[in-house]
């Protein structure tokens, strides 16, 4: 099984990094192969409505974005990190995550996602929810923990003073482990849910 982690931090081994690595190491010690894509310091942009990705199947931007829809579709679980700025994620992030759901058009169902934020002071609560949402709407089960997944520290030696917040990511990081294993059972026995065609209404009179 494999878990693809995206730090959408500009800061390579900062404090975001610091929650992303307390986790994979817990992925690694219950055979979890793990990857930490750094895509903060990446010149993303953002989505541009284009719809070039339903007919050539990526991205019109190639980019990171198409560099981790393969490892993505992959993988059995996602991790997105992001520092809080102005109580929301990263811009950098929210492209990448935007064009990436949007232009890959495999089967998300049941990969698991989670999503972990790190601040100085606050911010973090807001910023977890944009980011669980992207999961919610592609039929991925959301993975938690003891406590919203969350670390404070303005950088990571100021990360690794909070035992609370790591303590979080290896709790968030075993719950997730159980999660897709079983799921893993679940889809030998039973197969993925069954689907009804897509229905779109728009609301327009």
């Amino acid at each position: 099984m494999k878990v693809l982690l995206v730090n959408g931090s500009p800061h390579t081994h900062g404090s975001t990094y610091t929650a992303l690595h307390e986790m994979e190491k817990v992925f690694q010690e219950n055979g979890i192969e793990t990857e930490i894509l750094q895509i903060g310091k990446e010149a993303i942009r953002g989505c541009a409505a284009c719809g070039a990705c339903a007919k050539k199947g990526a991205c019109a931007f190639d980019d990171a974005v198409n560099k981790a829809a393969p490892k993505f579709e992959e993988a059995d679980g996602l991790v997105v990190g992001s520092p809080v700025y102005y109580a929301s994620a990263n811009a950098t992030l929210v492209a990448f995550m935007d064009r990436l759901f949007y232009s890959t058009h495999f089967d998300k169902t049941m990969k698991v996602g989670a999503s972990v934020v790190s601040a100085r002071r606050g911010g973090l609560s807001a910023t977890f929810d944009e980011l669980n949402k992207y999961f919610t709407i592609s039929g991925m089960p959301v993975a938690s923990g003891q406590y919203w997944n969350s670390i404070h520290g303005n950088n990571a030696e100021q990360a690794e003073q909070d035992l609370e917040g790591l303590q979080i990511m290896r709790t968030l990081a075993r719950n997730m482990t159980f999660l897709m294993k079983s799921i893993q059972l679940g889809k030998e026995a039973f197969g993925l849910p069954e689907k009804e065609a897509k229905v779109n209404t728009n609301f327009i009179r």
